[in-house]
């Protein structure tokens, strides 16, 4: 049972591997492997644990067919093509709920972030700018009271409606393709529109998973909408907003501020212009980025695995269609 993994993962991971008896190669260089070096290396493998955004498509599955699982370090699943996994009777798992709270602390650290220019200030003071004390200059906006907007309210989407309720008594709106009645009653939310979400909110933050539907669904049109004193976070998927968009939407005040965990395309260029606003605050992916989250994620991807050597169903199987094949 040999198990090969596209990163160093934590050791809470490699310990449930190496104790079901499994064999571990991780891939230790700072580099993502190409498609066709993953393919050869799959050859000598059983089973695959993806951590990074590694694209698995069609052709990948049809020469992999032998390998038993293919298992997620991850909740979304964009990256990889469920249906040709599924063809190939190749069942695939991800991580789901263990990352809740550390990504809804990064909403909530974006949001605040951005509401008083912290990012911006910090290099102000780096670039030797803090010498003279102006009462009008470089002001930030309060939270209390303000209206918290969620697209997507799953169960990061309520952890951060908890917070912000009872950090800053925060009215929560919410849209859903359905409307979540359970989660309505947690921090109570109210179910809106598209477009009253984006016209009532005063920090729109985004939930939701990356599909068809919602991929770009934040552009031009979209901003032009918002209040010019709102917010918009992701820590999402970088793809649900146009960021190209979303730059001429700050630089022309339709919108007053944005905190992204994702971007755009993904990794941001050092020398895009939204690292230079004085609104704009930037992570590199770093929603799930805690030593408990990581070691978390990192279990249940290995008993997703584990599980299959041991005859049965992933705990958390994507698609569990391949079962009945």
């Amino acid at each position: 049972m040999k198990v090969y993994t596209t990163r160093i993962i934590p050791d809470a991971g490699i310990a449930i591997l190496k104790n079901a008896g499994c064999e571990v190669v991780q891939h230790s260089e700072s580099h993502d492997l190409l498609k066709e070096e993953l393919i050869k290396i799959c050859q000598d493998f059983d089973a695959l644990l993806i951590a990074g955004h590694v694209k698995l498509d069609e052709e990948f599955f049809s020469k992999c067919q032998h390998l038993k699982a293919v298992s997620l370090l991850s909740v979304g699943y964009d990256n990889v093509d469920i249906n040709a996994a599924t063809k190939y009777k190749i069942p695939v798992g991800h991580t789901p709920d263990v990352l809740s709270g550390a990504t809804a602390d990064t909403a909530f650290l974006l949001m605040l972030a951005v509401s008083r220019k912290a990012f911006y200030m910090y290099d102000y003071i780096k670039q030797g700018k803090w010498n003279f004390y102006q009462p009008t200059a470089n002001l930030g906006i309060e939270l209390n009271n303000k209206v918290l907007g969620i697209f997507g309210l799953g169960r990061i989407g309520i952890e951060l409606a908890k917070k912000a309720k009872g950090a800053y008594n925060m009215s929560i709106i919410y849209h859903n393709r359905k409307r979540n009645e359970e989660a309505e009653r947690l921090p109570g939310a109210r179910f809106v529109s598209f477009d009253e979400l984006l016209q009532q909110s005063d920090i729109l933050s985004v939930h939701a998973n990356l599909s068809a539907e919602t991929r770009g669904i934040f552009n031009k049109d979209a901003f032009a909408k918002m209040k010019p004193t709102s917010i918009f976070i992701n820590t999402a998927r970088g793809a649900m907003h146009n960021e190209q968009d979303l730059t001429e939407a700050l630089q022309n005040g339709s919108i007053w501020g944005a905190g992204l965990d994702v971007t755009n395309p993904e990794p941001m260029s050092k020398n895009n212009v939204l690292l230079t606003m004085p609104t704009v605050c930037v992570l590199p992916h770093q929603g799930s980025a805690t030593v408990e989250t990581r070691s978390a994620m990192a279990k249940l991807a290995a008993e997703n695995i584990v599980a299959i050597f041991e005859g049965k169903q992933m705990p958390h199987t994507v698609n569990k269609e391949v079962y009945a094949q």
